[in-house]
C-alpha cells in the first residue's frame, strides 16, 4: 500500500522511514519469503501474516523496542526494516540495532539511506546517545552497511547470539550522537 510523504518520520532522496503497522503484514511476509536466500543464515524475519502480527505487535507495544520500515518513496514499497531493540533510558540512552533488506532492494543503497535516517531519528527525536549493531563476521554486506553509516568496530563477542541452531560470534559496531555529527551519512542530525 503506497504511503504519502506525510506518513514518514524522516525521508531522504529515495526512501522514507515509518513505523510498522499491522496492515503491513501481507507485504512484509511476502517480501520475507522472496528474500530467504538473501537472509540465510543470518536473519529469519516473519514470513507469514500470523508471524508478522506477533512480531509487529512486539515492536508496537514494547517501549524498549522501535521498529522502522524503509519504504521507497516512489510507490511506497517496503525495501527493508530496521529495529532498535533493548532501548535503555537513564544514564545509558542506548539501543541495539538490527536490520534486513529485502531482495528487490538489496545493493541499491536504499538501506544505507534508511539507516542514516534511523540514526538521525534515534539521536534526535528519540534522544538516544548510543546505538550498537552486532554482526556475524561473515555477514560482509551488513558490516559494510554499518561502516558506511559511520559505525566503528568496538570489539568481538564470542558465542553472542543463538541463531540458526547455534551460538554465533559477533562483531560489535557502535556510534554515538557525537560521532554521528561528524559522519558522512546523509541526513544524520545529532540531538
Amino acid at each position: 500500500m503506497p504511503h504519502t510523504a506525510s506518513r514518514y518520520l524522516a525521508e531522504g532522496p529515495r526512501v522514507g522511514i515509518r513505523h510498522f503497522t499491522h496492515a503491513d503484514g501481507a507485504e512484509f511476509a511476502g517480501r520475507a519469503r522472496e528474500s530467504k536466500d538473501l537472509h540465510h543464515p543470518w536473519l529469519f524475519p516473519p514470513d507469514s501474516t500470523q508471524a508478522y502480527a506477533a512480531y509487529a505487535g512486539r515492536l508496537i507495544d514494547d517501549p524498549t523496542k522501535a521498529g522502522f520500515l524503509v519504504c521507497e518513496k516512489d510507490g511506497g514499497a517496503i525495501g527493508g526494516y530496521i529495529n532498535i531493540n533493548n532501548i535503555v533510558e537513564g544514564a545509558f540512552l542506548s539501543g541495539a540495532v538490527g536490520y534486513g533488506a529485502f531482495v528487490h532492494a538489496a545493493g541499491r543503497g536504499l538501506m544505507r539511506e534508511g539507516l542514516d535516517l534511523v540514526v538521525g531519528y534515534a539521536f534526535g527525536r528519540m534522544r538516544l546517545h548510543r546505538l550498537e549493531i552486532n554482526v556475524q563476521p561473515t555477514n560482509t554486506a551488513s558490516i559494510a552497511l554499518a561502516r558506511a553509516c559511520g559505525f566503528r568496530l568496538e570489539g568481538f563477542s564470542p558465542d553472542f547470539l543463538h541463531i540458526d541452531g547455534a551460538w554465533r560470534d559477533h562483531e560489535r559496531w557502535a556510534i554515538t550522537a557525537e560521532r554521528s555529527a561528524g559522519s558522512a551519512g546523509s541526513g544524520v542530525v545529532p540531538r
